[in-house]
């Protein structure tokens, strides 16, 4: 399993569920049903630059995440850069949301609304420990 993967997709899923507002916050709506895409992501490397774990510990991660730990402990513990991952995320979901608008599946006006709501999103979902 590409953890990558798994947090890009769980990132999305914390950002569709809130269905286009920050917290509450009024904001556009989605479409009532999105089209998922998947990025080709080939920068693991980089997530576990950022969190400090190494190029080879795929492992780790899942296992730190499966005990209930969130991505800025994982982070503060291994002395990792939480600001890169968080960078890295908000990348990769302004690909998909691209792509998503290129496709026609969303609009102008909702790309632009939830792209103002990402880096918010993403940094909230660091912090957040599913244990």
């Amino acid at each position: 399993m590409n953890i990558k993967r798994v947090m890009i997709v769980g990132t999305m899923i914390v950002a569709m569920s809130f269905g286009g507002t920050a917290w509450g916050k009024p904001a556009l709506h989605t479409l009532p049903v999105a089209k998922w895409s998947t990025v080709d992501v080939t920068d693991t490397d980089e997530l576990l630059d950022g969190l400090n774990l190494g190029a080879s510990s795929d492992e780790e991660l899942y296992d730190a995440l499966y005990d209930g730990k969130s991505l800025h402990t994982i982070a503060e513990e291994n002395g990792g850069n939480i600001q890169q991952v968080i960078n890295l995320q908000v990348r990769q979901l302004t690909q998909q949301l691209e792509g998503r608008l290129a496709s026609g599946s969303i609009t102008l006006q909702q790309f632009t609304a939830q792209k103002a709501e990402l880096r918010e999103i993403v940094t909230q979902s660091v912090e957040t420990s599913f244990g």
